[in-house]
């Protein structure tokens, strides 16, 4: 047996209301909308994962989702313009990220990071 795909499903009123965050800020596209359920997705292919933690490291909470971008200046960019409130960083960590957290609409807290470029 293989995993084929892992689906983080997060609890909100509204599906659309999200479009703005993971769409615009993030650069995902819909790929299924069922009204009561929305999936976003991006082209890349991704290695399966699962993080279970007792703490977001440096002594934040967990975050409820992270994010791995190629950019996180422009992402901060992105979302300063938005209005979206950064709750922590963006931060260089000892072990070789740099991120930054935001709420998204439904209030999950997404951790937005970028691995440390090797010289």
């Amino acid at each position: 047996m293989q995993i084929l795909r892992i689906v983080a499903n997060l609890p909100v009123a509204d599906p659309a209301s999200v479009d703005a965050f993971y769409g615009k800020l993030l650069g995902l596209d819909v790929v299924m909308d069922h009204g009561w359920l929305r999936t976003y997705a991006a082209a890349a292919s991704m290695r399966v994962q699962l993080s279970f933690a007792s703490e977001g490291g440096s002594g934040t909470p967990v975050p409820d989702l992270s994010i791995e971008v190629d950019d996180l200046q422009a992402a901060l960019d992105r979302a300063r313009k938005a209005g979206i409130a950064v709750e922590y960083g963006p931060v260089s960590e000892p072990w070789g990220v740099r991120r930054f957290y935001v709420r998204d609409p439904a209030g999950n807290l997404v951790n937005i990071l970028q691995h440390a470029q090797r010289e």
